[in-house]
């Protein structure tokens, strides 16, 4: 069974690369420039952002379902990407080094199982959950923060 992790498509934050900073807040964004030791996983391009790069720290809404499942929460987006991440069978080391919250929606976007596992095991669990017809796509999260990481969907 193969599976897909994709980023967030950027086009949806394009309008903000370049704005100045009091413009941004009128779109609940802060912009950063990231420093020496810090850790910030970026959602388009899967990866740390690295220092000197420019992030966008914005509300993402990663579930839009109309349920009580709905969700946003903030996400790093590295400002000016221009293509999203799309791995096959492979979990990115941004994520692989994390503590990843994997939860399971089933195709009226219920929530039908969840876990935490550590981020070098997060593939087991991935096709553990495809394994079962019931789940429709997986949405991993970042477990300390809470913050939404990845869209996977069966490859």
């Amino acid at each position: 069974m193969t599976y897909r992790i994709s980023g967030i498509d950027p086009a949806q934050f394009s309008h903000l690369f370049g704005l100045a900073d009091d413009a941004l807040a009128g779109y609940r964004a802060v912009r950063r420039t990231v420093e020496e030791g810090d850790s910030l996983p970026e959602r388009i391009e899967l990866r740390d952002a690295l220092p000197g790069e420019t992030v966008l720290l914005v509300n993402y809404t990663h579930q839009p379902a109309p349920n009580p499942y709905h969700g946003t929460h903030a996400v790093f987006i590295r400002e000016g990407a221009t293509r999203a991440a799309s791995l096959l069978d492979a979990v990115p080391d941004v994520m692989a080094k994390r503590l990843i919250s994997l939860r399971a929606f089933d195709r009226q976007d219920f929530l039908t199982a969840a876990d935490v596992v550590p981020g070098q095991d997060l593939e087991a669990l991935i096709l553990d959950y495809f394994a079962r017809p019931e789940v429709a796509y997986l949405h991993a999260h970042y477990a300390k923060y809470g913050c939404f990481a990845a869209l996977v969907q069966r490859g």
